[in-house]
């Protein structure tokens, strides 16, 4: 991409969320994966795959499955909003790189903004994470290359050297630059060029190298471009061979005579792309986009494809040809499991309702809570159901060989990618939920209502009884993260006082920015701030008004509690108490400070949360 692109393009409203379809048991999908999914990055990490787009907008997304073919079904999470002049808008060409910063192992993600109105200001930023999580919340670090025109960041890790690549203009060549960094969103010394376009088939419509993106391989590095004007239908990719031992150098670079990926079988202008690895590491994977025409071009008509690809014999990449729409491709290798691994996600407690204890255990029985056994991680499978996944063994939530009968046993097992290991979380009265079996329908039971320690946790008929019925303790301390703006729900200045305004703020890694949830009855919760945990989040006044104020208050009266409800999209809902009404941001407002008050359900992201450790 580059600034000559149409103007237009800058009113596009990006994502509309898909209809749901089932994203479980699939042997093989066909591309497109996302229908407007220009520039894709896609990475799998710790049981999910996560994929990040081009939005145009002044939001970053990302959207996360189990499968790849639930990536198609998987909303798309806003996990980032800028309102800065100078970074607010024209989103672009999205990176997501799990790296060793100042902080630790961190989420570094770079994209390329620039303001309102215009492409002229188009350059690199770079996020943060604030932990091992691709999900985030994030903070922004900086601009490594300033506000000149600088677009398409990617990283190279080589012999303990971070760079940075990137594409830039000399004169009127696109051309393809790199730079030593000290960290991930700082340059450090000169930066280089290290290809200017040059071969026939990059220079098609305009001169153009772009969307540099690392490829290593015993011992070996491959930098994959994209070459000519992406408006056209020979917009396609190169590839430099580091020959020399200093990246630094041009002449350490050789440049394939011929492009290595371009149009075929019904897909035109295949470019921009990055690289996955199988769940199981035995697959390349490329993730491009690609159009349906040949006179689509830099729009909202790019999808999102993947396809494995080989090696030579050489050991050069063969990346073959794109597939076409009609063909059926098998989903990467052990992506159906078995698989045990430390899933992200928000932690419950499944505590029942008739006995107060909870689930836990290899053979699911009932103890007393506490420990990492009676912990589960709530995962969006991307189409309305859930994994439970125990943070003491990685396993999932599993009903025995798939059984369908009244008293089917529930135990732990290693992730299959099958209906039996998903769950649909169903409300029933006030903070309690049913547990409903996605193969068979049937809910998760305590036997005979059993109220000791140990009696089984089974399948059984819905009958409405308060043994079928469980609420969902959130554990440890969590941020409260907004799924319109990406920002966290925060205490005015950290202030320790009563009646202290709750406003969003991006991460700042600040105790007023972490709460925790203390059960008051019924699946009703105090919602604790950590810099004041004397205090509780409150509707201000008792006001059931559309509007009312959320403030930092005494925790007292039901207008300090609330239900904490996941919906079919991996979200959740706070609801209050005493209104019924539910937490929003002010007219989905993305600045930083926007307040917080309550609303009436309105079903919008403005409306839903995140809990994030």
């Amino acid at each position: 991409m580059f600034r000559a692109v149409l103007a237009t393009l800058l009113s596009v409203v990006l994502l509309l969320n898909p209809a749901p379809a089932q994203a479980i048991g699939e042997t093989t999908f066909r591309n497109p994966l996302v229908a407007n999914g220009a520039d894709p990055w896609l990475q799998y990490h710790n049981g999910n795959y996560y994929l990040a787009t081009t939005t145009w907008t002044q939001q970053l997304v990302m959207r996360k499955s189990p499968t790849i073919t639930g990536l198609s079904t998987a909303p798309a999470v806003n996990i980032w909003a800028d309102t800065d002049a100078a970074n607010c808008c024209n989103h672009w060409a999205p990176e997501f790189h799990r790296l060793t910063g100042p902080n630790g192992t961190r989420w570094y993600y770079m994209y390329t903004s620039g303001r309102n109105g215009t492409f002229d200001y188009q350059h690199l930023s770079v996020l943060e994470s604030a932990g091992d999580d691709p999900m985030g919340p994030y903070r922004h670090m900086g601009s490594p290359l300033g506000t000149n025109w600088n677009i398409d960041g990617s990283y190279l890790q080589l012999n303990g050297q971070l760079y940075l690549l990137w594409s830039e203009f000399v004169g009127s060549d696109q051309s393809l630059w790199i730079a030593r960094m000290s960290n991930p969103w700082t340059v450090t010394g000169p930066s280089v060029v290290i290809s200017r376009p040059t071969h026939s088939w990059e220079t098609q419509g305009l001169r153009v190298n772009e969307a540099p993106e690392v490829l290593q391989r015993n011992g070996r590095t491959f930098l994959i471009y994209s070459a000519s004007y992406c408006a056209t239908q020979h917009y396609k990719l190169g590839m430099l061979t580091l020959n020399g031992a200093d990246p630094m150098s041009p002449a350490s670079w050789t440049k394939s005579p011929n492009p290595v990926f371009q149009s075929a079988n019904g897909v035109y202008g295949p470019g921009h792309n990055g690289f996955f690895t199988s769940p199981d590491g035995s697959q390349s994977w490329i993730v491009y986009h690609g159009n349906a025409s040949s006179s689509q071009g830099c729009s909202t008509t790019r999808s999102t494809r993947a396809q494995p690809f080989t090696w030579n014999a050489d050991g050069t990449p063969n990346f073959g040809a794109p597939v076409s729409t009609a063909t059926n491709v098998n989903v990467p290798s052990g992506e159906r499991g078995p698989i045990t691994t430390a899933v992200r996600g928000p932690v419950y407690q499944l505590v029942n309702r008739n006995s107060g204890m909870c689930a836990g255990g290899v053979d699911v029985v009932q103890v007393a809570c506490g420990g990492a056994t009676t912990e589960w991680v709530l995962d969006s499978t991307a189409d309305g159901y859930y994994r439970l996944v125990n943070r003491d063994s990685n396993n999932t939530l599993d009903a025995v060989n798939c059984g369908t009968a009244d008293g089917t046993d529930v135990r732990q097992l290693a992730w299959m990618d099958n209906s039996c290991q998903q769950w649909q979380v169903t409300p029933t009265s006030d903070g309690w939920f049913r547990l409903g079996n996605r193969n068979s329908g049937k809910t998760l039971d305590v036997a005979e209502c059993g109220t000791a320690s140990g009696a089984n946790v089974r399948l059984w008929t819905w009958l409405n009884s308060n043994c079928q019925q469980w609420r969902l303790q959130p554990i440890g301390v969590n941020t409260i993260v907004n799924a319109n703006s990406g920002k966290l729900v925060d205490t005015l200045n950290c202030s320790t006082s009563s009646g202290a305004d709750v406003r969003q703020q991006p991460f700042l890694n600040t105790a007023c920015q972490k709460w925790t949830f203390t059960h008051t009855d019924n699946g009703y919760y105090q919602v604790r701030p950590t810099h004041a945990s004397g205090l509780c989040l409150i509707v201000n006044g008792g006001s059931t008004a559309d509007g009312a104020d959320i403030v930092q208050g005494a925790c007292s009266g039901n207008h300090s509690q609330w239900r904490v409800e996941p919906q079919a999209d991996g979200s959740v809902r706070f609801v209050a108490r005493h209104s019924g009404k539910v937490m929003d941001v002010n007219s989905c407002g993305l600045a930083n400070g926007t307040n917080i008050a309550q609303w009436s359900w309105l079903n919008n992201n403005c409306q839903k949360f995140r809990l994030m450790g």
